[in-house]
C-alpha cells in the first residue's frame, strides 16, 4: 500500500474566530454603455397598434356592408313573398267556379241537368242522355265572386292584343296563299 502523509490543519484557537478562507476578489470593469434602441421598439409597437386598429376598421366596415346587403335582401324577400300571394290569390279567383261557368255561358255552353255516367268496368251507360236545354243559366245558383268582376272573359281579346299576347293582325289575303293549277299536279321531267 502507499502511504501518503495527511497534512494536518492547525487547530484553531480556543476564542479566535476562525478565519475564512480568503476570497479573491478584483473590480468589475466599466461596462461600455451604449445606447438601448428604445425608439426602434417605440415605433414597432406604435406600428402594430396602428396596424390592428386599421385591421378593426376594415373589418367592421365590411361587417356593416353585409348588414346591408341582408337587410336589403330580407326586403326583397318580402317584397317577392308578397307578390306571390298576390298572383296566388290572382289564380285562384280565375279558377273559381264562378268563373269557370261565367266563360262557359259566354262561349255558349249551358248546364246539363241530367248527367250520365260511364261505367269504365263493363262500359254501361248510367242514366238517360238528353240534349241540354238552352234556356238554363249556369251560373244560376252559384253566389257571384267580386273579385273576378273586372276580369275579361276568355272570348274577349284584351285591349289591342289578341290571345297569344301579340298584337292584332289582320287575317292573310289570298295573294299570300299559293296558286294551285287546274287539273293535274305539275311534275318535273327527269329524264
Amino acid at each position: 500500500m502507499s502511504a501518503v502523509p495527511v497534512q494536518t490543519l492547525p487547530a484553531p484557537r480556543r476564542g479566535e474566530p476562525a478565519a475564512a478562507p480568503a476570497r479573491r476578489l478584483r473590480l468589475v470593469p466599466d461596462a461600455v454603455r451604449g445606447r438601448k434602441p428604445r425608439i426602434a421598439y417605440a415605433i414597432i409597437a406604435l406600428g402594430a397598434i396602428i396596424l390592428v386598429a386599421a385591421a378593426q376598421l376594415v373589418l367592421s366596415v365590411a361587417m356593416t356592408q353585409g348588414a346591408y346587403e341582408l337587410d336589403s335582401l330580407r326586403v326583397q324577400q318580402t317584397k317577392l313573398e308578397r307578390d306571390r300571394q298576390i298572383v296566388g290569390e290572382e289564380l285562384d279567383a280565375l279558377q273559381s267556379p264562378q268563373n269557370l261557368a261565367r266563360n262557359a255561358e259566354e262561349l255558349g255552353m249551358v248546364p246539363n241537368t241530367t248527367p250520365v255516367y260511364l261505367r269504365l268496368s263493363d262500359g254501361a251507360v248510367l242514366g238517360q242522355p238528353q240534349a241540354a236545354g238552352g234556356g238554363a243559366a249556369a251560373s244560376g245558383p252559384l253566389v257571384p265572386n267580386s273579385l273576378i268582376a273586372d276580369v275579361p272573359l276568355v272570348n274577349q281579346p284584351l285591349a289591342g292584343d289578341n290571345a297569344s299576347g301579340g298584337a292584332v293582325t289582320e287575317p292573310p289575303s289570298d295573294a299570300d296563299q299559293p296558286i294551285v293549277p287546274p287539273g293535274a299536279l305539275p311534275t318535273p321531267d327527269t329524264h
